[in-house]
Protein backbone atom coordinates (compact mmCIF):
# COMPACT_ATOMS: atom_id res chain seq x y z
CA UNK A 1 0.00 0.00 0.00
CA UNK A 2 0.83 3.36 -0.92
CA UNK A 3 0.34 5.44 2.18
CA UNK A 4 -0.87 9.29 0.36
CA UNK A 5 -0.32 12.71 1.37
CA UNK A 6 -2.86 12.84 3.55
CA UNK A 7 -1.70 9.63 5.85
CA UNK A 8 2.15 11.12 5.69
CA UNK A 9 1.24 15.09 6.32
CA UNK A 10 -1.56 13.97 8.93
CA UNK A 11 1.27 12.03 10.85
CA UNK A 12 3.56 14.92 10.34
CA UNK A 13 1.45 17.07 11.71
CA UNK A 14 0.48 15.19 14.84
CA UNK A 15 4.76 14.83 15.43
CA UNK A 16 4.92 18.86 15.20
CA UNK A 17 1.88 19.02 17.98
CA UNK A 18 3.84 16.27 20.00
CA UNK A 19 7.19 18.09 19.63
CA UNK A 20 5.69 21.34 20.84
CA UNK A 21 2.67 20.25 23.27
CA UNK A 22 4.54 22.22 26.07
CA UNK A 23 4.05 25.04 24.87
CA UNK A 24 0.42 27.26 24.11
CA UNK A 25 -1.69 25.20 21.23
CA UNK A 26 -0.35 24.96 17.83
CA UNK A 27 -1.02 27.53 15.38
CA UNK A 28 -1.74 25.74 12.09
CA UNK A 29 -0.65 28.55 10.22
CA UNK A 30 2.81 27.81 12.12
CA UNK A 31 2.52 23.80 11.49
CA UNK A 32 2.42 24.07 7.93
CA UNK A 33 5.04 26.46 7.57
CA UNK A 34 7.26 24.10 9.12
CA UNK A 35 5.98 20.90 7.39
CA UNK A 36 5.87 22.66 4.67
CA UNK A 37 1.96 21.92 3.91
CA UNK A 38 -0.60 23.91 2.31
CA UNK A 39 -2.77 25.51 4.77
CA UNK A 40 -5.93 24.64 3.27
CA UNK A 41 -4.81 20.39 2.85
CA UNK A 42 -4.10 20.90 6.68
CA UNK A 43 -7.15 22.03 7.52
CA UNK A 44 -8.83 19.33 5.86
CA UNK A 45 -6.55 16.51 7.77
CA UNK A 46 -6.80 18.26 10.90
CA UNK A 47 -10.60 18.21 10.77
CA UNK A 48 -10.71 14.28 11.31
CA UNK A 49 -8.37 14.21 13.75
CA UNK A 50 -10.12 16.42 15.74
CA UNK A 51 -12.83 14.55 14.98
CA UNK A 52 -11.93 10.98 16.53
CA UNK A 53 -10.42 13.08 19.57
CA UNK A 54 -6.14 12.56 18.63
CA UNK A 55 -6.02 16.54 18.86
CA UNK A 56 -8.09 19.11 20.05
CA UNK A 57 -9.19 22.81 18.75
CA UNK A 58 -8.39 26.11 20.90
CA UNK A 59 -9.95 29.16 19.67
CA UNK A 60 -9.46 32.64 19.84
CA UNK A 61 -6.06 34.67 19.54
CA UNK A 62 -3.58 32.00 21.19
CA UNK A 63 -5.88 28.81 19.99
CA UNK A 64 -4.35 26.10 17.71
CA UNK A 65 -4.59 22.51 18.28
CA UNK A 66 -2.98 20.34 20.70
CA UNK A 67 -2.84 16.24 21.86
CA UNK A 68 -6.19 15.05 22.42
CA UNK A 69 -4.63 12.49 24.44
CA UNK A 70 -0.84 11.15 25.79
CA UNK A 71 1.85 10.46 22.59
CA UNK A 72 1.85 7.10 24.15
CA UNK A 73 -1.92 6.58 23.33
CA UNK A 74 -2.10 7.47 19.88
CA UNK A 75 -0.81 4.35 17.77
CA UNK A 76 0.16 5.41 14.01
CA UNK A 77 -2.65 2.61 13.08
CA UNK A 78 -5.28 4.40 14.47
CA UNK A 79 -3.73 7.68 12.67
CA UNK A 80 -3.86 5.57 9.29
CA UNK A 81 -6.78 4.21 9.54
CA UNK A 82 -8.79 7.60 10.28
CA UNK A 83 -6.81 9.47 7.25
CA UNK A 84 -6.61 6.44 4.69
CA UNK A 85 -8.96 3.94 5.50
CA UNK A 86 -7.52 0.27 5.46
CA UNK A 87 -3.93 -0.51 4.63
CA UNK A 88 -4.89 -3.54 2.55
CA UNK A 89 -2.99 -3.29 -0.56
CA UNK A 90 -6.04 -4.62 -2.39
CA UNK A 91 -9.63 -4.20 -2.09
CA UNK A 92 -10.79 -7.70 -1.74
CA UNK A 93 -8.06 -8.44 1.37
CA UNK A 94 -10.82 -6.39 3.42
CA UNK A 95 -13.75 -7.93 1.51
CA UNK A 96 -13.55 -11.53 -0.66
CA UNK A 97 -16.92 -10.99 -2.04
CA UNK A 98 -15.70 -8.35 -4.42
CA UNK A 99 -13.50 -10.71 -6.33
CA UNK A 100 -15.24 -14.34 -7.54
CA UNK A 101 -11.73 -15.78 -7.15
CA UNK A 102 -10.48 -14.47 -3.45
CA UNK A 103 -10.78 -18.21 -1.87
CA UNK A 104 -8.24 -19.55 -4.50
CA UNK A 105 -6.03 -17.18 -5.43
CA UNK A 106 -2.49 -17.40 -3.79
CA UNK A 107 -2.10 -14.11 -4.96
CA UNK A 108 -4.54 -12.45 -2.37
CA UNK A 109 -2.84 -14.65 0.51
CA UNK A 110 0.60 -12.44 -0.43
CA UNK A 111 -1.51 -8.90 -0.13
CA UNK A 112 -3.28 -10.04 3.26
CA UNK A 113 0.54 -10.96 4.31
CA UNK A 114 1.54 -7.34 3.01
CA UNK A 115 -1.43 -5.92 5.12
CA UNK A 116 -0.44 -8.04 8.54
CA UNK A 117 3.01 -6.96 8.61
CA UNK A 118 1.99 -3.59 7.80
CA UNK A 119 -0.27 -3.59 10.63
CA UNK A 120 1.97 -4.83 13.40
CA UNK A 121 4.32 -1.93 12.22
CA UNK A 122 1.94 0.88 12.52
CA UNK A 123 0.18 -0.66 15.55
CA UNK A 124 3.49 -0.85 17.21
CA UNK A 125 4.51 2.49 16.76
CA UNK A 126 2.96 5.25 18.88
CA UNK A 127 3.60 9.12 18.26
CA UNK A 128 5.45 8.90 21.38
CA UNK A 129 7.78 6.33 19.72
CA UNK A 130 8.30 8.84 16.86
CA UNK A 131 8.88 11.85 19.19
CA UNK A 132 12.01 10.07 20.58
CA UNK A 133 13.09 8.72 17.03
CA UNK A 134 12.80 12.76 16.26
CA UNK A 135 14.75 13.68 19.31
CA UNK A 136 17.43 11.12 17.75
CA UNK A 137 17.26 12.30 14.37
CA UNK A 138 17.94 16.07 15.87
CA UNK A 139 20.73 14.45 18.02
CA UNK A 140 22.70 13.40 14.50
CA UNK A 141 21.56 16.58 12.90
CA UNK A 142 23.10 18.49 15.67
CA UNK A 143 26.27 16.72 15.71
CA UNK A 144 27.14 16.93 12.07
CA UNK A 145 27.15 20.36 12.53
CA UNK A 146 30.42 19.97 14.99
CA UNK A 147 32.33 17.63 12.93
Amino acid sequence: MKISTKGRYGTRALLDVALHQNESPVQLKVIAQRQQISLHYLEHIIAPLIAVGMLRSTRGVHGGVSLGKPPQEIVLSEVIKVLEGSIAPVECVDDPSVCSRANICAVRDIWAETKKAMAEVLESTTLRDLVERQGEKQKIESAMYYI
